[in-house]
């Protein structure tokens, strides 16, 4: 395969190179030998013992010595295609050249190894050749590529075995990334439905007012702006019992915006302005001043906006309660029957859940008040019944409206039938539904609102603002039991804050036969002597002296105090 380059270049003079080896890329490498060296033979480290065969070949690599080599059709596959003809060999006179190039023999008699060389010009690969080689125009260079030629990979047997193990542990791997991918977004979207469902239970139950340790009181700082943008319907009622003659107030609320319910309870004690400006209690205002004067003072001490008075007199609501076809109350005491000539009978209201009351006991229980018993347990037997009559009514305002029409009671002209049985129903839905409670609103001893308590339900409940009038407006009695009965001071108490006085609590002393009215300054002298009267005190307890503490007047009650029957 080196024939080109160890040609004998000594007819022409040039000098002669000999093949040495082959570089790492598989090319000959030649060197320069003297020129009286070209006589001598050219190393073929290939070359071997063999007779040449054929015409115009020097080198066989397949031939052996003696034999003949099979005939090969180059004719078939030539990958130079050159020095090739259709008679499958190389044409005679055709010298074969593994680079592509074919040269005829001359007709000197040399072989066709000299005439070869004499028409080639021996050079080093990459390097310039003789300098009438490149003066020459330069012949067309045959372009090789990398598809023409072949690099033949023996077939393993195991090849395919492996790919498909490869495959399959990789497809396993895969399946085994997806599978815990998927786990993880299932458990993350796990948790973050966990976390939404929390979220609104918390939300509904601060919604609700039913987490531990929040009431209606304790809502957040920020709800107030919210609150009093809501929107609610109110009306007051008031209970008249017309054989104790006694009266409870509750306002009704419909919060339309959070369709919720509320019925707020009103002590007797609240301090209230009337008309003419001075002090007074709710008790005495809802006598005095009747509903419109009543409804006003409530806004003002509230700040609410009272759409009409439903004043519920006993034989109303025990028609009510018939009407509806009894109720049902968790009673908290056993009442006994006003009708009853003897003790000893049995009561009228049985203490125990789920007690069912006609319209007879729920009166009774309603407007019970056990003996020393304060106001306010009263107050909450009618926030029961109250409760319980909303339950049993119809939710569809027009059977509603019927019901309150059946009642044939006169009611206030801010308040028709139509409008109080529509209002009536949409509370009966609420509480059915359980989406409405019952709250006392918290007043201090005199009669005001703390900002803590009772301004809460205000706030929060009625979206209003608590604005108690002026303390010192009224006038302030302090009331000192010498009675040796106890609950003589509620009683007195309750009396002082219906008659528009302003009460603190004076102690317990020693008993006494005869009870004391004192006065410190003349211009109280009056007031004293009303005291008297409010209390059933005759007008001789009225005397001049020193009183301690802040008190206009000072009243030390004897045994002869005998307390009102409410």
């Amino acid at each position: 395969m080196n024939d080109r380059y160890d040609a004998g270049a000594a007819d022409h003079g040039a000098d002669q190179y000999e093949l040495v080896g082959y570089d790492e890329y598989g090319q000959p490498v030649y060197r320069q030998v003297r020129p009286q060296q070209t006589q001598q033979q050219t190393y073929d480290p290939y070359a071997q013992q063999t007779q040449p065969y054929g015409q115009g070949y020097g080198y066989d690599p397949y031939a052996q010595q003696g034999t003949q080599p099979p005939a090969y059709d180059y004719g078939a596959h030539d990958p130079y295609a050159t020095g090739s003809h259709q008679g499958g060999g190389p044409a005679p006179g055709t010298a074969y050249d593994p680079y592509g190039q074919a040269t005829a023999a001359g007709a000197s008699g040399r072989g066709p190894r000299a005439e070869q060389t004499a028409q080639q010009t021996a050079h080093i690969p990459q390097q310039a050749g003789p300098a009438h080689d490149r003066e020459a125009p330069a012949e067309p260079q045959r372009e090789y590529h990398t598809e023409q030629f072949a690099f033949v990979e023996e077939p393993d047997a195991n090849s395919e075995d492996v790919i498909d193990w490869l495959k399959f542990t990789e497809n396993r791997t895969e399946r085994r990334e997806e599978a815990r991918r998927r786990s993880r977004s299932r458990i993350v979207a796990l948790a973050v439905v966990l976390a939404l469902v929390a979220a609104g239970g918390v939300g509904y139950l601060w919604y609700a007012g039913k987490l531990p340790g929040l009431s209606s009181e304790g809502s957040a700082t920020g709800s107030a702006t919210a609150a009093g943008a809501q929107k609610r319907d109110v009306i007051v009622v008031h209970l008249h019992d017309i054989k104790g003659d006694g009266t409870a107030t509750a306002l009704l609320v419909d919060n339309t915006t959070t369709q919720r319910g509320t019925t707020v309870l009103l002590p007797n004690s609240l301090a209230l302005t009337s008309d003419d400006g001075t002090t007074t209690t709710l008790a005495k205002s809802v006598e005095d001043d009747g509903s419109d004067g009543t409804r006003d003072a409530l806004d003002t001490v509230l700040g609410t906006d009272i759409e009409g008075t439903w004043r519920l007199d006993t034989p109303y609501l025990q028609n009510l309660v018939d009407l509806v076809g009894n109720i049902d109350v968790d009673t908290d005491t056993d009442v006994p029957d006003p009708t009853a000539g003897k003790k000893g009978t049995a009561p009228l209201v049985n203490k125990g859940r789920d007690q069912t009351l006609s319209g007879k006991m729920a009166v009774a229980y309603a407007t019970y008040r056990a003996p020393g018993e304060a106001q306010d347990a009263q107050l909450e037997r009618f926030g029961q019944v109250l409760h319980s009559v909303l339950r049993k009514l119809s939710s569809d305002p027009q059977a509603a409206t019927t019901t309150i029409q059946t009642l044939q009671q006169i009611l206030d002209p801010s308040l028709t039938d139509k409008d109080l049985g529509t209002f009536l129903a949409g509370l009966s839905d609420l509480a059915k539904g359980g989406d409405y409670k019952t709250d006392l609103l918290p007043v201090r001893s005199d009669g005001t609102l703390s900002a803590r308590t009772g301004a809460g339900i205000v706030r929060n409940v009625l979206g209003g603002t608590a604005k108690s009038p002026d303390k010192d407006a009224a006038v302030s009695v302090s009331v000192q039991n010498a009675t040796g009965v106890k609950d003589n001071t509620e009683k007195a108490r309750v009396v002082l804050l219906n008659g528009g006085f302003t009460f603190l609590e004076g102690g317990t002393g020693t008993a006494r036969t005869t009870s004391e009215v004192v006065y410190a300054d003349a211009a109280d002298k009056a007031n004293a002597t009303e005291v008297a009267k409010t209390l059933g005190l005759p007008a001789g307890s009225v005397t001049k002296g020193k009183i301690s503490g802040s008190a206009d007047v000072s009243v030390v009650l004897g045994q002869d105090y005998k307390p009102s029957s409410d």
